[in-house]
């Protein structure tokens, strides 16, 4: 695929499978030692779960979720969910931070969504039917001072430019080769997690100091510890190889009905990757307003739940180990103005084979707001012209029987005396929507 001689990254399976095993963990250091020929990327050697002691103290805050008992429970529970870490080339920013409020530039932190089928091959072959590929990939910035989030993904058939990153099965034998041209998905499998970060990082110019890998069976967990989440379809889903059935409308969906919602693509837009995204994204949309309208971040049962599905499900670089600053991540989203929760698609131009695209210029103009910590205008337009992914909701259309009814809150009154950073007007091909945006997936009718 790529243009010089990379190597030809495996096509990821079009069915859909439901949840797999979580996936061990693999702590990858950084590069060091003399210098060393650069290598090809091999599959990263798993490693058993390292000591908690260390998160004893921090998991004390914990203690409120309940007294007694149960608050003791919940503590230790958190504590053992804990696994190996992963270690990433800018970590040491955050060295000395008390919170992430106190850090210039805000907190930017990858996920990764890896499309490793389940151990147990109860859906399919794990070693002929998938590889350990980077399907999705978002980037979520907090601003320094909290008053917006950019959330941007990056479609996985995107060819992209991969540095030279540390072997995360031996740091010490030299860095992996560089690659011009490859598909983002084949990121991880060459080299983990660090390499998809420091690719990334070099696509945006944002350093990014924190990250984290969700298999399939963390995205169901998640879903339902926040109690589902809000879609909307324009037409019935009846998708064979996800397994998804919902009806037209709004439908809350949790667990696997949610991880299927996420993983199905031929059944919406127009069956590309692009589509699903813009699925995926509506789906972010409706999960923050169901954050701060339910109130679960206020809720310490609920951000237990949160966390404990987090840390269970999710191989974490080192900084997000810790409970409580997972909680102090998640509490301070709880007060961002809806409307300035952006989430954006990276915008790519055709690469010529039909299957693959790259990054369009306009890109650059994302880059600038993350870079500088700026908040993000989308053009009104631009979902409009795009050819698949979603359309506004109706606004006659009514839940199903027995579905709460969505409460949005008041946005929080402006501070007139901030001096709030200039927004970045993006370029009308910059598709995405706002968090107090409705938006209903459209059905493929091809």
């Amino acid at each position: 695929m790529g243009q010089d001689a990379a190597p030809e990254a495996p096509e990821t399976s079009d069915s859909e499978p439901a949840a797999p095993e979580t996936a061990e963990t693999t702590a990858l250091e950084s590069a060091g030692g003399a210098p060393v020929p650069t290598r090809h990327g091999r599959l990263p050697r798993h490693t058993g779960p390292r000591t908690a002691v260390k998160f004893v103290a921090s998991a004390a805050a914990v203690l409120l979720v309940s007294a007694g008992a149960v608050g003791a429970y919940a503590a230790a529970d958190l504590v053992g969910s804990v696994g190996s870490g992963v270690t990433l080339a800018n970590e040491e920013m955050l060295e000395g931070v008390p919170d992430i409020g106190a850090m210039d530039g805000g907190l930017s932190f990858l996920l990764v969504g890896s499309d490793k089928r389940p151990a147990d091959g109860s859906f399919g072959d794990p070693e002929e039917d998938s590889g350990i590929l980077n399907d999705v990939n978002m980037l979520l910035h907090i601003s320094q001072d909290h008053s917006h989030v950019e959330v941007v993904s990056f479609p996985r058939d995107m060819m992209v430019a991969v540095p030279e990153c540390p072997d995360p099965e031996d740091p010490a034998t030299g860095p992996l080769s560089a690659m011009s041209e490859v598909p983002l998905n084949s990121v991880l499998e060459h080299g983990g997690l660090n390499c998809v970060v420091m690719t990334i990082e070099q696509l945006t110019g944002t350093k990014i100091p924190v990250g984290g890998v969700v298999e399939f069976k963390g995205v169901a967990a998640l879903s339902s510890a926040v109690g589902g989440v809000e879609v909307c379809l324009v037409d019935p889903i009846d998708d064979i190889d996800s397994g998804l059935h919902l009806p037209a409308g709004r439908s809350t969906i949790a667990g696997y009905d949610a991880l299927a919602f996420l993983r199905t693509r031929h059944s919406v837009g127009d069956g590309s990757d692009l589509a699903r995204i813009a699925s995926q994204q509506a789906f972010m949309a409706s999960l923050a307003r169901t954050l701060q309208s339910s109130g679960t971040l206020t809720d310490p049962v609920k951000l237990y739940s949160i966390a404990k599905a987090v840390l269970s499900n999710m191989e974490l670089s080192n900084y997000l180990q810790n409970p409580t600053v997972l909680m102090s991540i998640a509490r301070t989203l709880q007060d961002v103005d809806l409307s300035k929760i952006a989430f954006i698609q990276y915008p790519t131009a055709e690469y010529g084979d039909g299957q693959h695209v790259i990054p369009a210029d306009s890109g650059e103009a994302v880059n600038l707001a993350l870079q500088e910590d700026r908040p993000v205008v989308l053009d009104p337009t631009a979902n409009e012209n795009a050819e698949f992914g979603t359309a506004p909701a109706d606004p006659a259309t009514e839940a199903p029987a027995g579905t709460p009814a969505e409460e949005t809150p008041e946005a929080p009154a402006p501070d007139a005396t901030a001096s709030a950073p200039p927004a970045e007007q993006l370029p009308p091909d910059v598709t995405g929507l706002t968090g107090d945006e409705v938006r209903c997936a459209t059905s493929n009718d091809g």
